[in-house]
């Protein structure tokens, strides 16, 4: 497993990141999750990604039981803040109470006294900017945080951001966690120039297009059993943007460029968005042992310059790289 550095922090991240947001407490039993952070764990990844509202707050005490006994300075431990964790008016959103009271719920799920990276999980059009910032700033001056960052936001939010942070003396953002893989490039454009002038490092969720890019779906057959675009907890919904026939067909053209790189499917996707050097890492999710094994594999991967230009062809114009695809939720009425 190689390592990198988060922006401009001094701290490292594995390539890869375990991320349990579709799995642990929902799709996957507790046996099982256990034994994939273990897993992951033991093949060198040393990042472990998770949310408040992941599975209604379930999936944050699962990984706080699957760690339980493992060395804290062996591992980097980030979750977010912004989405709905309760039915109150203030359950959700990222005013200073809101922050508040969901850091400490996390800690308290995820049996620690602090989070290493701690981070909006979307923009919050209702909430007056500074107080969000504010906010994480006396998080990381009580120790309970060690850095922060973003999830999702645009361009001219990460500017604004950054100004007050500036006219303030608030430390700085280090990450930035997008959605990112060989379909979905709309942070290519705005995101990632700024980010780099700003020491901001990308942290990139779903590279395999939520299991389209693995190649098992195929145009005009039905889903295999079992497989996330079966799945009616979510799994479904997230990936049904990917199940059309023209964008399963380029994916199937992108086999033989795998195989002859002696990568899975999974794996070149996996890679792909690792050769982005503002990318720090990837985050994968995972059901099952085995494919973390799998996607492992991937990091230290060097593709060639002409085989990127391969993977551009055989996708086409199918990629979206709108930046204005970026959205947060609107303002409540």
């Amino acid at each position: 497993m190689r390592h990198r550095k988060l922006g401009n922090s001094g701290m490292y991240v594995s390539e890869i990141t375990f991320g349990n947001w579709l799995t642990h407490g929902s799709q996957v039993e507790e046996k099982s999750a256990i034994k994939c952070v273990r897993t992951a764990l033991d093949l060198g990844i040393t990042t472990l990604d998770t949310a408040d509202v992941y599975a209604g707050t379930r999936a944050e005490s699962v990984l706080g039981r699957a760690l339980k006994g493992v060395r804290r300075e062996s591992y980097e431990l980030l979750t977010k803040v912004y989405w709905p964790t309760g039915p109150g008016k203030n359950d959700r959103g990222l005013s200073r109470k809101h922050i508040m009271e969901s850091v400490h719920a996390s800690l308290k799920r995820l049996q620690t006294d602090h989070i290493d990276l701690y981070q909006f999980h979307r923009f919050d059009y209702e909430t007056p900017l500074e107080e969000s910032l504010s906010a994480f700033d006396d998080l990381i001056r009580q120790g309970k945080v060690f850095y922060i960052g973003f999830s999702e936001w645009r361009s001219e939010e990460i500017k604004e951001a950054l100004r007050i942070q500036e006219r303030r003396g608030f430390d700085k953002f280090v990450s930035s966690q997008p959605q990112y893989s060989m379909l979905w490039r709309v942070i290519e454009k705005e995101v990632v120039p700024l980010s780099k002038a700003n020491g901001i490092g990308q942290i990139v969720w779903s590279p395999i297009a939520q299991g389209a890019l693995t190649g098992k779906y195929l145009p005009g057959k039905k889903p295999p059993a079992g497989s996330r675009a079966t799945d009616k907890k979510g799994g479904a919904s997230m990936i049904s943007r990917w199940m059309r026939d023209e964008v399963l067909a380029a994916v199937q053209r992108l086999k033989p460029i795998a195989k002859n790189e002696g990568l899975t499917m999974a794996q070149l996707a996996v890679a792909w968005v690792l050769q982005n050097r503002n990318v720090s890492s990837a985050i994968i999710g995972a059901s099952k042992p085995e494919q973390i094994k799998e996607n492992v594999a991937a990091s230290g991967v060097q593709l060639s310059a002409e085989t990127m230009k391969e993977i551009d062809k055989a996708l086409g114009s199918l990629p979206e790289k709108d930046p204005a695809k970026t959205e947060s939720p609107k303002p409540r009425a």
